[in-house]
């Protein structure tokens, strides 16, 4: 059927295929005349059929606006299961060696001279309360060229507040397992430290006549590299130094005695031993120096 002009009428709508409008039904404008020969006039040729697509190719659909492309999934770490210890890669964890018992230190050539404030070390200062123990090792932990940290039994032992078992109101088996708890603490930490390139310095009054739980202990703890060196005054300056101690620390005239005599069996072990009677904490700290070295170049046997 066609108009007075002579013009075809369009064909009806398919779904699908009509023209983009606000809606399905919306009433189409009317076409103008076409010339012979363009595409929709009745005596125009015939065109072939574009060739099906691909089996696999997509089938083109209806016109749609810009869709959003899928993002490519990032592949991130995996959340810890419970009771494992974090990823490598989560953020705030740093992984650190494993602490292991500290080996002898090997004596470096000889024509190259020995310098202990460079080298990472693992020292044992012993001395009986009132020696200066933990003042001549925080001076010289704090001064080294290298990360240096101070390990102190008493403070660590400290770290029980309640239940603290002292032993100046009586020595019994509660504080005894308090004394060997806080020496294995001190030893783990230590090894912790020296495993990370930390050295460290420890202070403990070690009696000589007690190797096993003593001198033995500290051995298994840090390892066989410890150096120990003996930190012991004259009983008078013991004494004077004890009574400007206050709390639990300062202890009676006669167990200081008692401590400082007990001591003395270091002469004669082999260990090296410091008289710092005349001495301040500096020039102890120096002569701790000079002593480590001779240590580093010949290690004790103990």
């Amino acid at each position: 059927m066609q108009h007075a002009g002579g013009s075809p009428l369009p064909p009806p709508p398919r779904p699908g295929h009509g023209p983009a409008g606000p809606w399905t039904g919306a009433p189409q404008a009317a076409q103008p005349p076409q010339p012979p020969g363009t595409p929709g006039f009745a005596g125009a040729p015939q065109h072939r059929p574009p060739p099906p697509p691909h089996p696999q190719a997509p089938r083109p659909g209806p016109a749609r606006g810009p869709q959003p492309q899928p993002q490519p999934q990032q592949a991130g770490p995996r959340p810890p299961l419970a009771g494992q210890p974090p990823l490598r890669d989560t953020t705030g964890h740093v992984a650190l060696p494993p602490g292991g018992p500290v080996a002898v230190p090997s004596p470096p050539p000889a024509q190259a001279p020995v310098d202990p404030a460079g080298t990472t070390l693992a020292v044992l200062l012993i001395g009986p309360a009132g020696a200066g123990k933990t003042s001549v090792a925080k001076y010289w932990a704090e001064r080294r060229q290298v990360p240096t940290a101070h390990i102190s039994l008493d403070d660590v032992r400290e770290w029980v507040r309640s239940g603290f078992a002292d032993p100046q109101t009586g020595w019994n088996d509660n504080s005894e397992a308090q004394y060997r708890l806080a020496r294995r603490t001190c030893g783990f930490a230590a090894r912790n430290f020296l495993a990370n390139g930390i050295s460290c310095i420890l202070d403990d009054a070690v009696f000589p006549d007690r190797p096993v739980v003593g001198l033995g202990g500290w051995k298994r703890h840090v390892g066989p590299g410890l150096l120990p060196v003996v930190l012991l005054p004259g009983l008078e300056i013991v004494l004077e130094r004890n009574a400007q101690r206050s709390g639990n620390r300062r202890l009676t005239d006669e167990e200081v005695a008692s401590i400082h005599g007990r001591m003395a069996g270091w002469y004669g072990s082999g260990l090296p031993i410091i008289d710092n009677s005349q001495l301040d904490v500096p020039a102890t700290a120096q002569v701790l120096d000079d002593v480590l070295a001779r240590a580093i170049a010949s290690p004790p046997s103990w």
